[in-house]
């Protein structure tokens, strides 16, 4: 098992990266650690896809920059997600959502809304339930799986891949 945040915290070090290297401006890399530390819901293609690193330099140079990411965060009620069919999503699970449910879905009254097709109106929901984060499929019509194995209800950690519908999304 993977500890929580890693992937997240893996993308502000590129981010940081790449505005040391003069590839993205001052603002440009707020903007993008806003998108990084404000939704639950990320893709991360969007997010770095488009910077080219010469190599990643030591952690130490970004320091305060990850300091001022975390800054950022912020809680968000609804997420939209434009459809990427293939391009797995990172979903992130804070502490701080941990009395929140999460329902899943094309649905716009869902709080993470994916336009897939393949995703159902309402697919899932996750929830935080005896100090473990809780998958439960909603009767959906293309299923849900979890490291490749369809499921109806599970415990999902970080690192596990869901996949709802043909709609990857990794637990960060």
């Amino acid at each position: 098992m993977r500890e929580g945040g890693r992937s997240q915290q893996r993308l502000a070090d590129v981010l940081s990266a790449a505005f040391a290297e003069g590839l993205i401006s001052d603002r440009t890399l707020a903007y993008r650690l806003g998108q990084l530390f404000g939704p639950r819901l990320i893709d991360p293609q969007r997010l770095v896809g488009d910077l080219t690193l010469r190599r990643l330099r030591s952690r130490n140079v970004y320091t305060a920059l990850s300091a001022a990411a975390m800054a950022l965060r912020k809680e968000v009620t609804a997420i939209t997600v434009a459809p990427r069919t293939g391009s797995p999503l990172l979903l992130v699970l804070s502490c701080a959502a941990i009395h929140d449910d999460l329902t899943l879905g094309r649905d716009q009254g869902c709080e993470v809304v994916l336009h897939e097709p393949t995703v159902s109106r309402r697919h899932a929901r996750i929830g935080y339930r005896d100090g473990t984060w809780v998958l439960r499929d909603l009767t959906s019509t293309n299923g849900t799986t979890v490291n490749g194995i369809r499921v109806s209800r599970c415990q999902i950690r970080p690192g596990d891949r869901l996949t709802l519908g043909q709609q990857p999304i990794d637990i960060d």
